[in-house]
């Protein structure tokens, strides 16, 4: 059974006044344990597509199903929940609280799910040390480089032991060095521990790693294909 399930997804913004079509008929599923890109020029719909999986942006037709929950039919405080507890999400600008360390950026979100501080400090600890951060947990963002913060991201995304984890152009502000490592990281999750992932980039350092490839031109899958 797929983790991720799409079913004949539309997104269209502007219907009333001038419509942008900007996902059609779209149909893909993603299996446990998956490390697939979605690939596309800018404005090929990709981020859009990772926003409705991720239950960011709602879809104008259509259904998503994240095992046998429909995503589409659930409330905004519904949805605010189950990405608490079902999603991980890495984001191009990291997204890290500056005036929380590293290691209370990662145990914020297990506080979120309902842990006490020691057990969510622990959990967190134990993440940063999978990511190679053990040394830097009491630094802030400022404090840290960019590929730094994007493994604390890394480690906040999989603290929580989501269902999957969607990354958006996770690369792109990380120089070849930094994006190298961060890559090693994910690759290794994924082998070892059956993380999936779920890319959105335009990243050839991204999509060279990636076991499936993905292709969106204008709102539609042009080609998918393992690699």
């Amino acid at each position: 059974m797929a983790i991720i399930s799409v079913s004949n997804v539309e997104k269209i913004y502007n219907p009333d006044t001038i419509p942008v079509h900007a996902l059609k008929q779209v149909n893909l599923e993603i299996q446990k344990g998956e490390f697939t890109a979605i690939v596309g020029p800018s404005g090929s719909g990709k981020t859009t597509l990772l926003n409705c999986i991720g239950g960011l942006d709602t879809v104008s037709s259509g259904t998503i199903h994240i095992k046998n929950i429909d995503l589409t039919n659930l409330t905004d405080k519904e949805l605010i929940k189950f990405r608490l507890n079902h999603i991980g999400f890495v984001f191009q600008a990291y997204n890290l609280i500056p005036v929380l360390t590293a290691l209370e950026n990662v145990a914020f979100i297990l506080q979120l799910q309902g842990k006490s501080t020691k057990e969510a400090h622990s959990l967190a600890k134990q993440m940063l040390d999978s990511v190679g951060l053990s040394e830097r947990i009491h630094n802030r963002p400022a404090q840290l480089s960019g590929g730094q913060q994007q493994r604390v991201a890394v480690a906040r995304a999989l603290a929580s032991q989501p269902d999957y984890v969607l990354a958006d152009e996770p690369t792109a502000n990380l120089d070849s060095e930094s994006a190298s490592k961060l890559l090693d990281i994910m690759e290794r999750l994924n082998a070892e521990q059956g993380v999936t992932f779920l890319f959105s980039t335009h990243d050839e350092r991204v999509i060279r790693r990636a076991k499936r490839v993905v292709t969106l031109r204008d709102g539609a899958i042009s080609s998918d294909a393992n690699q």
